[in-house]
């Protein structure tokens, strides 16, 4: 294999320049982040197959006293609907 010297930078070498020194960021105060227990209570509304599902009133007067629909699960007769709120 042949090299090439032409293909090499004569000396002195071309002036390569260097990094800046990072800038460090400026100090932030603390954060202090205070966390409560929140308790939860749970409210489980079952419907039979042949009833009809909750309605759009049952669920909005539910929502006014703050419970939140967390979940559904059908059962062979049933529908249980599971609902939360913050424990007052």
């Amino acid at each position: 294999m042949q090299s090439n010297i032409s293909e090499f930078p004569k000396y002195p070498f071309p002036h390569v320049p260097q990094p800046n020194e990072p800038q460090r960021p400026q100090a932030q105060q603390p954060a202090i982040l205070v966390y409560e227990r929140q308790g939860w209570e749970y409210e489980v509304v079952i419907r039979n197959v042949n009833q009809l599902p909750l309605s759009q009133g049952e669920l909005n007067a539910l929502g006014k006293d703050g419970w939140e629909l967390v979940g559904v699960v059908p059962m062979p007769d049933t529908v249980q609907f599971y609902f939360k709120r913050i424990r007052r």
